[in-house]
């Protein structure tokens, strides 16, 4: 069975060195590591109930820019049936652990680990929790920017393990699931898996206009995040501004793969 990191919670070895975890912040990027998403650490949300979360992004000067990105966690009975309080954001929620029965595009589903859900901007939808764990997920929230004579996208239900691996031109070791088909303009958003093999790897310093936002799922890697190379693992985010140098090697002796935003398809703002 595909296991998914989310935040430990908790506290760490009290004897830890705070520096030790690793964690940085810079203009260009930042990585939060997983051992820095402790019980102290975690928000509570108007309007939901036996729930916290972890805002692992949010627009803010000299970081994010385009997106908010959450680790929720709901405890059993908890949920809410007003979930987004912005009515031009659009939503991908992927489950990690346990059961979300969600409400939106005139169904109720029962969603489970691996799935991967998008809803569109000005659609009401719910979700609570049913079942007898705690239901832990990933929520990616964006401002959706229209474009003339599009309209906003229909919303997608997937599965991870139904969603092709998509090698890079030339690997087998480099390969992105895409939840939303990239040559669908409506989309201003992606959310992917990427999967790197080990000894897998970035070949070259990627720099591009599009910001990221990475969580990872499973393994280990050393990242290069502007002028630096970091060991990065389960459970670890990274956020990286537009323009960004990234590359990576995967390590370890299984996959690493990581929860991938980017924005996409949309021309770039004249004003800032």
């Amino acid at each position: 069975m595909t296991t998914y990191a989310f935040p430990p919670g908790g506290l760490p070895d009290l004897a830890e060195d705070p520096v030790a975890n690793g964690a940085i912040f810079t203009t260009a990027y930042a990585l939060i590591p997983a051992g820095t998403m402790r019980d102290i650490t975690a928000s509570l949300l108007p309007g939901w109930t036996g729930t916290r979360a972890w805002i692992i992004a949010r627009p803010l000067s000299g970081f994010a820019e385009t997106f908010a990105q959450y680790a929720v966690e709901v405890a059993p009975g908890g949920g809410s049936t007003t979930p987004e309080p912005d009515p031009g954001a659009q939503a991908g929620l992927f489950v990690a652990e346990g059961q979300m029965t969600l409400t939106a595009a005139g169904s109720t589903q029962v969603r489970g680990p691996g799935s991967y859900t998008y809803l569109p901007p000005g659609q009401p939808w719910s979700l609570r929790n049913a079942g007898p764990a705690p239901l832990r997920f990933h929520w990616v929230r964006k401002r959706y920017v229209a474009a003339p004579g599009l309209p906003p996208p229909d919303p997608i239900f997937a599965e991870e393990a139904d969603t092709p691996m998509n090698y890079m031109p030339g690997t087998r070791d480099w390969a992105t699931q895409r939840f939303a088909d990239p040559a669908d303009l409506r989309h201003d958003m992606h959310v992917n898996i990427v999967t790197f093999q080990p000894g897998g790897r970035i070949p070259f310093a990627e720099t591009h206009v599009m910001e990221h936002g990475l969580y990872v799922l499973t393994g280990t890697a050393e990242y290069l995040l502007n002028d630096r190379w970091h060991s990065v693992g389960p459970g670890d985010f990274m956020w990286l501004r537009a323009f960004c140098p990234q590359a990576c090697i995967a390590t370890g002796d299984g996959p690493f793969r990581y929860l991938l935003y980017k924005d996409v398809n949309r021309h770039a703002s004249l004003t800032f």
